[in-house]
């Protein structure tokens, strides 16, 4: 499978220390919708791609159709006009960097995962259930990894993306308009293409499974949002002496609260990060 480390480096070389916890082993879904026909992987051109299986000294930020944006644990390929989304916990510290396209939102994360496969269908059977427990219209579907969650919700339409790499997984969630998520559509097509142009770097760290790996942003724009968010506190503070003597009109703000960053070659919006418990639509960006 593509993103897998080769075997050349066997597992029984690797220190112990690093070694994850193994999950119990397979699954009992009792769903049809899991059937081993969805997990049947397509002969896919490209990644996502393990850093360490890449050609030693390469820059991974150069990718096969532009520039990878490096967030530490994935470098991302970023699409022509699009813009990010940075998802901060409330301690301040980033835990997702969404890709907002035309089409709809696109967000790639890495978790840890045992060494060998099969992380990615006990997941998508969690989300799955989760999803109908919120009233959303559920299926799967087979992508060229294999199984895809396909799923419909008041607010957007939903597809998940999962990839097993070798002590990593890949999961890439894509959230579009009705109607605008399905396997033909532009979205979708723009999202595995930028999976297929995606580097992984596990690192040695012993995590245990499903531990997101960590976000790391560049540090240009780090900075970019440090000065926005110092500008939004300084607005706040020089409202509140005249909140007393005229009613001031708030400033507009995007969806769920967004401040806008200042203009960039990459424009960010911070977005607070929503709590660690809840339901799979409330965690998208996790």
């Amino acid at each position: 499978m593509f993103g897998r480390r080769k075997k050349k480096e066997a597992e029984d070389d690797r220190p112990g220390f690093f070694e994850d916890a193994e999950t119990d082993a397979e699954a009992g879904d009792a769903d049809a919708d899991y059937e081993d026909d969805y997990d049947a992987v397509t002969e896919v051109d490209g990644g996502p791609y393990d850093a360490d299986d890449l050609e030693s000294g390469a820059d991974l930020t150069v990718g096969e159709v532009g520039t990878r944006l490096d967030l530490g644990s994935v470098l991302v390929p970023m699409p022509q006009g699009a813009q990010l989304q940075v998802e901060m916990a409330p301690d301040g510290s980033p835990q997702a960097v969404h890709l907002v396209t035309q089409h709809g939102r696109i967000t790639v994360a890495a978790y840890a995962a045992p060494k060998s496969p099969g992380q990615w269908r006990e997941v998508a059977g969690d989300l799955a259930e989760s999803l109908r427990n919120d009233n959303a219209t559920v299926s799967v579907e087979s992508g060229p990894w294999g199984r895809e969650v396909f799923a419909v919700t008041p607010n957007a339409d939903l597809r998940f993306i999962g990839v097993d790499g070798y002590r990593w997984m890949v999961r890439c969630v894509v959230a579009g308009p009705s109607g605008g998520n399905t396997a033909d559509s532009e979205l979708v097509a723009t999202a595995r293409a930028i999976l297929r142009d995606t580097v992984v770097k596990r690192g040695n760290e012993p995590n245990p499974v499903r531990t997101p790996l960590p976000v790391v942003l560049p540090e240009a724009l780090a900075q970019q949002l440090a000065a926005a968010h110092q500008q939004q506190l300084a607005q706040q503070q020089g409202a509140a002496p005249q909140q007393g003597a005229a009613p001031q009109q708030p400033a507009p703000a995007g969806p769920q609260g967004e401040q806008q960053a200042p203009p960039a070659e990459a424009p960010a919006q911070p977005q607070q990060r929503r709590g660690e418990s809840g339901s799979a639509m409330q965690q998208l960006g996790r």
